[in-house]
């Protein structure tokens, strides 16, 4: 990579595939940018890059870098693949790039003390992913033929899709009588065996036919 490509990078500006970072302060949250890319659809972090997308570079790129290993390495589970490309701005400033691809190992999460977070990225943002969200990505790595039983639950969630185009996980164990935990693995189910998308969000999920 060359610095007219990190130029080219920086010009797209923020979004689902890139983000910018102007130094590597608090390497524990931006680890959550390289999960969420891996857990989405690959992407890259460059550091030394201002909000407005200017290659303004960063004082000894070689320290963000480091620090930024040492979260990588530190945090996130299972082993994160990245490509890491270092560019000089000038003598004492310079850029870095992580680029991460979409991973086959998904979920990768960040692991704090004894707890699990897996991030996913939303347009420019990286959001914590839902239980819901967790289970896709563990179990559609490995696509199969789902086969399932279309009952009453199933019947009750396409009337209410056909009235409201969407649906989240709460309305739906509302609408059904349903307790939360069967709800889930419903809506998990019928995702999986793409006849509903899930469309992942800051705050609730909610779920549409699959076009």
């Amino acid at each position: 990579m060359t610095l007219q490509d990190v130029k080219l990078l920086a010009a797209k500006g923020e979004g689902l595939r890139i983000e910018f970072k102007k130094k590597a302060t608090f390497p524990e949250k931006i680890v959550r940018e390289l999960i969420a890319f891996a857990n989405t659809s690959g992407g890259s972090l460059l550091i030394g890059v201002d909000d407005d997308g200017t290659v303004s570079g960063q004082r000894y790129i070689e320290e963000e870098v480091f620090v930024m290993e040492k979260a990588i390495h530190a945090l996130i589970f299972p082993r994160l693949e990245y490509e890491l490309f270092s560019l000089k701005l000038s003598e004492k400033r310079g850029v870095a790039v992580f680029k991460v691809p979409v991973s086959a190992h998904r979920p990768h999460y960040l692991k704090e003390s004894d707890r699990k977070h897996a991030f996913i990225r939303v347009a420019d943002r990286s959001v914590q992913a839902s239980k819901e969200v967790w289970e896709i990505l563990r179990r559609g790595k490995n696509p199969k033929d789902m086969v399932f039983t279309y009952g009453n639950k199933e019947d009750i969630l396409m009337k209410a899709l056909s009235a409201s185009d969407k649906i989240t996980l709460k309305e739906f164990a509302k609408l059904a009588n349903l307790p939360r935990f069967l709800a889930s693995k419903t809506l998990v189910r019928l995702v999986l065996a793409n006849v509903l998308q899930i469309h992942p969000q800051e705050s609730e999920d909610y779920f549409t036919l699959k076009e």
